[in-house]
This record gives C-alpha cells, structure tokens and sequence, in this order.
C-alpha cells in the first residue's frame, strides 16, 4: 500500500510539474526574478497555475489515491447481507439528496472510519472501514453515511480544493515577495549577488513553509465548518437522533480504548486534542461540540 502510495505521489507531482510548463509556455510567462528586480505579474501568474495546479490535480485523482492507499474494495454486486444494507442505504441517500449513486467501497481497518472523495458530486466515492461496519448498527451507520453523503450534495471536495488553490497562490506570491526583500538586505555588493540570489531559493522555501503553515489554519478552520454542516445535513436526509447516536457511538469506542491505542483521528469523525492550540490544528470539531451543537439545531 506504502508503495502505490508513493507512485502516485511522484506521479501527481511530476503532473503539476508539466502542466504549468505547458501553461507558462502557451502564456508566454516572462521569469518573474530577473536583475531589476522582481516582476509581480509574472510572479502573481507564476503563484497562481502552480497554486492551482497542484490542487486541482490532486482534486482529480482524489478518488484513484484513496482507493489505492486505502485498498478499498468497490462493491459491484453485494456479496453478503452487510455489503447489501451498505449499498442500498448509499444508494436511498443518494436519491434523497438528490445526486447520482457514488461508487461505494469498503476497506479493511479496525478503525471506525468513513469518507466520501471525487472531483464532481455525480462522481463520487463513499467507502467505509471493516471496523465501521461491526461496530455501528443500522441507526448509527445510516447517520455516518448520511453525514459523508452531505459532503458530496455540499461540494465539499471541489470547495475545499478552490479555498486550497486560492491559499496556495498568495502563499507562494507573499513568500517570494519576502524572500526578496530579505535577500537584498544581505546583499552587501555586487560580488556577493551570487550569493544572495542562492540565498533567495533558500529563504523562500522557509517563507513558503511560514505561511504555509498559516494558511493551513484557514483551511482547517473551513473544515471544521464543513464537519458542523454535514452534521445538519445527515440530520435532514436521515433523521438528528441518528446522527448523534453515530457520535455517541464514536465517544464510546474511542473512551473504551486503551490510552496507547486511542485513535488520534478518524477519517470522517476526527476527535480534535483539548487544548485551545491543538483545535485549530484538527480538521474536525471535538465530539461533544458537534453533539452540542445537533442538539441545539
């Protein structure tokens, strides 16, 4: 799995790679650094095919990554009575919202996990965990499907992947903005222009890293909201109760484990830490606040 995991990696990687040399050729993008100085239109279009590029590619295969890391197994024709109530529950969601039958798959984990990946909404994929499935009866499955089924009719993907583009773009358009403007304050002379240019790449990189690590926040932050707003949408497709069971449920597995074995996150439930530093850094809301907040609703 590690292995396929890493080819596609460098494959989505080289793609970003080709894709904005094609585009930058076809444009006719000018080097955005050049002995006067920097030139911030090809550096503003520079940031935005590489920001978009490589959120958009990875949009794209979004559902091919995850079925290949996760080792997911698309169900084709239900083999037992599981696959069976997994399938036609995906597939009386789907209608209910109002979207085209997502593949369904399943894959193997002890941990209670679900998701829901794809580029379009008509094309997408809800796969759930072996540990979901023995865990979690037909109240508490219907909520957890019905949540990863409002990521799909929310466009959660395609948002997520735009607010990433958009980040990425000023990420690398500020960060070499500073870059430079730090480079050319060590630069001493004109025989030290060697150096300051190498030192430039260099300091950019920390920058990116800087402001990356800033715009992860945003990102982070929209995905918690996401997280609420599915909640209320499996609360509409299915029923509140059945959605906050599914919570209640992920409380008590994840109380029940031992302490060196708690799972630190779940792929469509994440528990974030309790420390006011450690909740901007979770994708998902803490348990409680998302049961809080169905309750309130």
């Amino acid at each position: 799995m590690m292995g396929k995991r890493v080819i596609l990696f460098i494959l989505t990687n080289l793609a970003v790679m080709v894709v904005a040399s094609i585009v930058l050729s076809i444009f006719h993008v000018t080097p955005y650094l050049t002995q006067k100085g920097l030139n911030y239109q090809s550096l503003f279009i520079f940031a935005l095919i590489f920001g978009f590029s490589g959120s958009i590619i990875s949009l794209l295969l979004s559902k091919t990554m995850a079925i290949h890391g996760f080792g997911v197994q698309k169900i084709q024709n239900p083999k037992n009575a599981s696959e069976s109530q997994l399938f036609s529950t995906v597939q009386r969601l789907a209608q209910k919202a109002q979207i085209a039958m997502p593949e369904v798959g399943i894959y193997d984990s002890p941990k209670p996990n679900a998701f829901a990946t794809g580029w379009n909404k008509n094309k997408a994929l809800v796969a759930v965990s072996t540990g979901l499935l023995q865990n979690m009866n037909q109240e508490e499955l219907d909520g957890v499907l019905g949540h990863e089924i409002s990521h799909i009719a929310n466009g959660d993907m395609v948002t997520m992947s735009l607010l990433q583009g958009v980040l990425n773009t000023f990420v690398i358009f500020f960060a070499r903005i500073a870059a430079f403007l730090v480079s050319q304050f060590l630069q001493r002379d004109e025989e030290n222009s060697s150096i300051s240019y190498m030192a430039y790449w260099g300091i950019s990189i920390l920058f990116e890293i800087l402001f990356g690590i800033l715009a992860s926040l945003v990102v982070l932050a929209f995905s918690r909201w996401r997280e609420f707003r599915a909640d209320a949408g499996s609360a509409q497709l299915v029923n509140k109760s059945s959605m906050i069971a599914a919570l209640r449920r992920l409380q008590q597995i994840t109380a029940a484990a031992p302490e060196d074995k708690r799972v630190p996150s779940m792929a469509a439930f994440k528990i974030s830490g309790k420390s006011h530093f450690g909740k901007l850094f979770a994708s998902h809301p803490p348990l409680e606040a998302r049961i809080a907040a169905l309750e309130r609703s």
